[in-house]
């Protein structure tokens, strides 16, 4: 397929890859679709960017056509208006996910809406603050109050919906990792907290609980 793909010719590639098995894995985590992420990822590739089917695409309101959408689209071609109605209308955590790494990011609208979206009362709208926040902590930490993250943290992870606790621990523990000012505080909070501590973590793989967390990467990078 090539450029100009029709709205129809795309579905019909996404029916072809539907599986029963990936469905049913997927709704286990909330996720209402049954395609493959690499096949998905494959069939973008394919296609190529092309904004107009990317928004046609989303309109369906199929989990798996909106994520396909969000790999062939422009981000910078949105409106924050749009970011936004998309953000809440897109309830399955890998869609709401992939909105704001592969999406939000790259827009020049992504700070704004960071700012917007954290102090938000819908949960998962605030988790998608958290992790762009979590981003800037890393990445552009400059002009960020990281005092008054750590207070918020502390004042309200512990009692947050799963997914805003998990976007705000997630921020803890770059704050600890990425700036050694705060770590004695972001490993202290997550101690007294207790969030994610009994998380089942394969062998091998970091646990999330912020303090183990922390240490790790830590010891990683030889600090």
């Amino acid at each position: 397929m090539a450029a100009h793909t029709t709205v129809d010719e795309a579905m019909a590639q996404l029916a072809e890859l539907e599986d029963v098995k990936v469905r049913e894995a997927n709704e286990k985590r909330g996720d209402d679709h049954g395609v493959n992420l690499s096949q998905l990822r494959a069939l973008a590739k394919r296609l190529k960017t092309q904004q107009d089917l990317s928004v046609r695409l989303w309109e369906t309101g199929d989990t798996a056509a909106r994520l396909l959408a969000l790999l062939v689209c422009r981000p910078k071609a949105f409106r924050r208006d749009e970011l936004d109605a998309m953000l809440r209308d897109a309830r399955a955590p890998k869609l709401q996910d992939w909105l704001v790494n592969y999406v939000v990011k790259k827009s020049p609208h992504g700070e704004e809406l960071r700012t917007a979206w954290l102090a938000d009362a819908d949960p998962a709208v605030a988790a998608a603050g958290w992790a762009l926040t979590s981003d800037r902590v890393v990445k552009k930490p400059g002009g960020l109050d990281l005092p008054a993250l750590l207070d918020t943290i502390e004042a309200e992870m512990k009692d947050a919906p799963d997914r805003l606790q998990w976007a705000m621990n997630t921020c803890l523990a770059q704050i600890g990792i990425e700036h050694s000012a705060y770590r004695k505080r972001a490993t202290a909070i997550g101690e007294r907290l207790e969030v994610l501590k009994d998380y089942p973590t394969p062998p091998g793989c970091t646990s999330p609980f912020a303090p183990a967390w922390i240490g790790e990467m830590v010891r990683r990078k030889g600090e």
